[in-house]
């Protein structure tokens, strides 16, 4: 897909804004917001009945930093449990603090919501192409929902589904998913990021009855799956949502059946038998794309960045913090008519998170490729000090630099585990909660 131009002066002109951002996931509706509150025009396009699969896991550093109110949380986990191919269980509890879940679908919308509200005009379409005003102005294209009404311009059918419509924009933000058609579009010689494709099923918490059925089920806890049966490069998961819980799993192998795995999952965990409420599915990118920018007016954002931390698969913050410097670096453009203060959204976004998605991705590539290695993996995070500092780093977002002899006791447990010098026990009792 390339960019079009323009070959002559329209008859109407076309409505402007200073801003287009397509999608309107945490991402796009972080910028959004962020921009319309800083007096920015700003038009927000979002598809219609797009729930992305997620845990739906949210760290105190997200709710503090992006404002998010207590009701939006739908359950409190104060505890997790890493499940080994061998079936060993080794709980993992959070010392006074717990990490916030939620339901995407309505989470999702609250912040289109608030973006709405801060000023942004919403629109519900999907993004068609880019095109180049005689001016070089850039001109988003995209199709409106059939019956939907908001003002614009440019209006006319082709015989397709829905109105087709035009807009010129100073900057436009594609945070429209990991196979971006923005990214596509205007930064066609950057490679697209890798990625693993997760599925999930929403069931019906257990309740009443019903959870004596289930006795694994803990609604105050996080249970993860390194199970090669269930994906043989990532994890199976069972988060709880409250009223529902999100089981499901992913990986990168062609040919594998996420379906069945999340059948599988469903029997172990107890929640073959609860209702089905919906399944979904879509790709997850696990690298930051090489380049955000096009170098002239469009930036990307979120997954359509690549910002999903790899071994976790964890995207809410980070795609909410990612929205947050697109925000700041279009802000600087638009102000100064520098495209080069847009190149400052990945370099901020990797100084303060780039060393951790290293090391998340060595992880993965290391532990994830056996059963023999998950089992060890499993085993490691039985103790104590790998527990504490994996908490605080996952609840403050920061590498943990307090306590410098935890992370060499670390470093060397670790060590002899990839030496083999330390067996992963099965039958090893956990002090934590076994």
């Amino acid at each position: 897909m390339t960019v079009q131009t323009s070959q002559t002066q329209r008859a109407e002109a076309l409505e402007q804004f200073d801003v287009v951002v397509v999608g309107g996931g945490p991402s796009g509706a972080t910028a959004a917001t962020d921009l319309a509150r800083a007096g920015r025009s700003v038009l927000l396009i979002d598809r219609d009945g797009r729930i992305k699969p997620c845990g739906g896991a949210i760290p105190p550093a997200l709710i503090r930093e992006f404002e998010i109110p207590d009701a939006l949380l739908v359950a409190h986990v104060t505890s997790a449990r890493m499940v080994s191919p061998s079936s060993q269980e080794v709980d993992m509890p959070i010392d006074n603090g717990y990490v916030g879940m939620v339901d995407r679908e309505v989470f999702d919308e609250w912040l289109r919501e608030r973006a709405r509200a801060c000023g942004a005009r919403r629109v519900t379409g999907t993004f068609e192409k880019l095109e180049r005003d005689v001016d070089g102005a850039a001109i988003v294209v995209w199709r409106e929902k059939c019956g939907a009404v908001h003002g614009g311009a440019d209006a006319g059918g082709d015989g397709r589904s829905g109105t087709l419509r035009r807009v010129r924009a100073r900057a436009v933000i594609g945070a429209d998913g990991a196979q971006s058609v923005v990214a596509r579009t205007a930064l066609p010689d950057v490679a697209p990021a890798p990625y693993v494709y997760a599925y999930h099923e929403i069931v019906a918490s257990p309740a009443g009855e019903e959870r004596a059925r289930a006795p694994k089920f803990d609604p105050a806890r996080c249970d993860v799956y390194y199970q090669g049966r269930l994906s043989p490069d990532f994890y199976g998961w069972v988060f709880p949502h409250g009223a529902t819980t999100s089981v499901g799993t992913g990986t990168a192998q062609r040919g594998f059946s996420l379906r069945h795995a999340t059948s599988a999952l469903r029997e172990s965990a107890g929640l073959a038998g609860a209702r089905t409420i919906r399944r979904e599915g879509a790709p997850i990118p696990m690298r930051p794309m090489k380049r955000w920018d096009n170098g002239r007016d469009v930036l990307l954002a979120g997954d359509a960045a690549g910002v999903v931390a790899p071994a976790s698969g964890e995207g809410i913050y980070y795609a909410m913090v990612g929205g947050r410097f697109a925000g700041e670096a279009v802000q600087a453009y638009l102000a100064t008519g520098r495209s080069v203060e847009l190149a400052s959204a990945r370099k901020r976004f990797m100084r303060a998170h780039g060393k951790v998605f290293w090391v998340l991705g060595i992880m993965q590539k290391f532990w994830y490729s056996s059963d023999r290695r998950r089992e060890r993996f499993v085993s490691i995070c039985r103790d104590k000090d790998v527990q504490k500092l994996t908490w605080e780093s996952y609840m403050n977002k920061k590498l943990t630099r307090k306590k410098p002899m935890a992370h060499v006791r670390i470093f060397f447990k670790d060590l002899a585990h990839l030496l083999g010098l330390v067996k992963a026990r099965p039958d090893a009792v956990d002090g934590a909660g076994r």
